[in-house]
């Protein structure tokens, strides 16, 4: 990493602490990541983003401060960016998946919250995430209690804005998330000075579906059978796509499809034939926790699809890009919105049913359920996801775990132990 201390020192950052981290991070990412063999050699842009992850990119968000542009560090895949785009402002993502910062997190939250945001939390009050240091404005959304508690703590140093989340999907609470997003729009306008038009939320619109675009044609490559890529170089990307430029990411992104178009004409695959296919659904892995793919992967299975907010969720089903009114376009962004099936939801058979859809997509053999420790909404939504799969005679695994290497053994035991069983069938 290239020497970024002054900008550092310069956002106020605890600088022998955050030597810590940059310790950690490098032998980290080289042994899941730079130790597998015949990776796409496009991959060398990812691999250099996370090697720069708190230099280039917070460098260029500070350069654009310096025009008058706002930042704005969002938690999560229903707040939508494209209003943030639409007044010459930028949205980024946050820290907040790794152990490093979760003790950080307990000195203010109870030991009993989800490691997400008990290291989100921590990144912010030590002061060890640049984007935390950067960010004008927070925005929150209340999709869980204990983000809802975590908001109020961030609040107290930087201008945050909460979204209320609808927790069913009737139409009267279509009608209110419609008026989140107007209020989120009226919010932004104000924050930045910048009126959002209907010219530049059309804008905005497409350059954010464009994102979406390029992810989704990186996962139809993972219907192969023959895989070009694996499942954490996916995972990877679909983390940093929360954090990068989005016009560069879809254009890295897609330069990266057209690499992996070559291996697939070639026959060329990242695992051996007779790889089982493992589908991970249930909470997001944000970076860097690549703990379970890499077990899955050094464990005879190859990840193939994630249902997760880090996986589909993020990127499936496009706004409508043909309305012609901020009030259309609004509307075309709850309906998109609302599409998403997040455990938050009652009921929410919707997300049954992507899983089930996606595993026919991406021809799985089998389906690990993830849930974060303390996740209550997930655990508890492992239920009914775990029963639908078993009455569909789709094998699944679920398993609990946090941002820990201490469940590693025991879990690269249990994983394995349900790849070889798919194995014997």
């Amino acid at each position: 990493m290239a020497d970024y201390r002054q900008m550092w020192k310069d956002l106020g950052m605890d600088l022998e602490l955050h030597d810590q981290l940059c310790e950690v991070l490098p032998t980290a990412f080289g042994d899941v990541y730079l130790s597998q063999e015949d990776r796409p050699e496009s991959m060398d842009y990812y691999n250099f983003v996370v090697s720069e992850i708190h230099g280039v990119r917070p460098a260029e968000l500070i350069e654009s401060q310096k025009k008058g542009e706002k930042v704005f560090g969002t938690f999560c895949v229903f707040v939508p960016d494209e209003i943030i785009f639409a007044a010459d402002a930028i949205a980024t993502g946050l820290c907040g998946g790794s152990q490093f910062w979760v003790p950080g997190g307990e000195k203010v939250l109870p030991t009993n919250t989800c490691p997400l945001i008990k290291a989100s939390v921590g990144a912010r009050l030590e002061k060890t995430c640049p984007f935390f240091r950067i960010a004008d404005m927070f925005v929150g959304e209340t999709t869980c209690d204990g983000k809802k508690k975590a908001w109020e703590i961030l609040a107290e140093d930087v201008p945050i804005h909460v979204m209320d989340m609808p927790q069913m999907k009737r139409q009267k609470d279509l009608d209110a998330w419609t008026n989140e997003i107007s209020i989120f729009k009226d919010k932004v306008e104000e924050f930045t000075g910048n009126k959002v038009t209907s010219e530049k939320l059309s804008q905005a619109i497409k350059l954010i579906n464009n994102k979406r675009r390029a992810l989704k044609r990186l996962y139809g490559f993972r219907k192969n059978e023959n895989l070009p890529i694996s499942g954490k170089d996916v995972l990877l990307i679909s983390q940093i796509a929360f954090y990068d430029d989005p016009t560069r990411f879809a254009s890295m992104t897609n330069k990266l499809c057209d690499e992996l178009d070559e291996r697939v004409k070639n026959d060329i695959s990242v695992f051996p034939a007779g790889t089982k296919r493992i589908m991970l659904t249930g909470t997001p892995m944000a970076i860097p926790n690549w703990k379970l793919h890499h077990i899955v992967e050094t464990s005879g299975g190859a990840v193939v699809v994630e249902e997760t907010c880090t996986g589909t969720r993020y990127f499936e089903n496009l706004v409508d890009e043909n309305k012609t009114t901020v009030g259309e376009q609004i509307e075309a962004l709850t309906d998109r919105y609302m599409k998403i099936n997040c455990a938050c939801f009652t009921p929410n058979t919707g997300r049954i049913d992507d899983i089930l859809r996606l595993a026919k997509e991406y021809n799985v053999d089998g389906i690990i359920d993830v849930n974060l420790k303390f996740c209550n909404l997930y655990d508890t939504e492992g239920y009914f996801v775990e029963r639908a799969l078993k009455e569909a005679g789709i094998p699944v695994l679920g398993i609990e775990t946090d941002y820990t290497d201490q469940d590693a053994e025991q879990l690269r035991t249990r994983v394995g132990a349900f790849v070889e069983m798919l194995s014997n069938k």
